[in-house]
């Protein structure tokens, strides 16, 4: 005989009865309390107080986005400018106002290098086939003088058919950042002159292998509007000492010495500079002190230049010039 509960109903009937019934309360009272109702006679969250905290939200979200700096405004690639210095940090194109360069007719000495460096920029300029030239030799020759002095004299030629020449430099330092200068100007509509001054490596430096695949082999490639022009005091930009170890102690030195050498094989020009004579360095001050006007006879000049080559120990294009502005100096000129 069953037990019977105070209802008259039996305790397993009723039992089962509250278990059916408990799914369809748990659902009453999660939509309850999605509606702001009350559950058990007691509220989860008002209806006014849900629309404060939106309100607060929506004012927090308002403030982040005030204090939130605006977007920098993509800044051109150039300017006006003619030349330019790649800052590698910033990855930006800092103008030159004003170049520190001597007149292309001013480089005396020099005069076989100064004709075919001035052909091939002449060529890539006007959009023909050019090569990648390295000026190597003696100090104070004019190397880097001839490169500005290049550009310079080919965009003051006016010239309709010679493109916009643009000279960038680029610190020796920063050659590994080659790749990302070369993919901002690829698309400009000018033809660039890429310049390293006085580009050489020592013995832990690796980034001349970098350099060889900019140069000549890379997937990308060199851009067909860019050239890139460096000056050394040394033919292969290594120090001897570097290559004769490698010769010395390399398992197969003669791979080894190709490894070091090979970068100055990506310069389609190699292009000499050597210590001048007397009479070329004579002729040199003199062309200076007549551009400048700078008064003083062939005899005075040559006695006083003479003396000065022997105590700087040299006769070069940058000994003449430092002459040359002591003498203007004297002249109270400023050149």
């Amino acid at each position: 005989m069953g037990l019977l509960s105070g209802d008259g109903q039996s305790h397993p009937a009723k039992i089962a009865r509250n278990i059916e019934a408990q799914p369809q309360d748990c659902k009453a009272n999660r939509a309850g309390a999605k509606r702001g109702r009350r559950v058990e006679d007691k509220p989860l969250i008002s209806d006014e107080h849900s629309a404060a905290i939106v309100a607060a939200l929506a004012r927090i979200a308002d403030t982040l986005d005030a204090l939130r700096p605006a977007p920098a405004a993509a800044l051109p690639v150039l300017g006006t400018a003619d030349a330019y210095h790649w800052d590698a940090a910033g990855g930006v194109l800092a103008p030159v106002r004003k170049v520190s360069r001597v007149p292309f007719e001013l480089l005396k000495g020099i005069d076989d290098v100064r004709g075919i460096l001035l052909a091939n920029t002449l060529q890539f300029a006007r959009g023909y086939a050019a090569n990648n030239a390295l000026l190597w030799g003696a100090r104070g020759m004019g190397k880097s003088s001839l490169v500005k002095a290049v550009q310079a004299h080919i965009n003051a030629m006016g010239d309709a058919s010679l493109k916009r020449l643009i000279l960038i430099e680029i610190a020796r330092e920063d050659i590994e950042s080659l790749p990302k200068l070369m993919r901002m100007i690829a698309n400009e509509d000018a033809r660039f002159i890429v310049f390293c001054d006085d580009l050489s490596f020592d013995k832990d430096e690796t980034s001349y292998k970098s350099l060889k695949t900019i140069l000549d082999g890379g997937l990308e490639g060199r851009p067909e509007n860019v050239l890139f022009y460096a000056t050394s005091n040394r033919r292969h930009l290594m120090a001897r000492e570097m290559v004769e170890n490698e010769r010395a102690t390399a398992i197969s030195p003669g791979e080894a010495v190709d490894e070091k050498v090979s970068l100055s094989d990506r310069f389609g020009l190699w292009l000499g500079f050597h210590n001048c004579d007397q009479p070329t360095f004579l002729a040199m001050i003199r062309g200076y002190c007549d551009q400048y006007g700078i008064a003083i006879d062939d005899e005075d000049l040559r006695a006083r230049a003479v003396e000065w080559s022997m105590t700087r120990g040299a006769r070069s294009g940058r000994v003449a010039i430092q002459f040359v502005r002591a003498l203007a100096g004297e002249q109270g000129k400023a050149i």
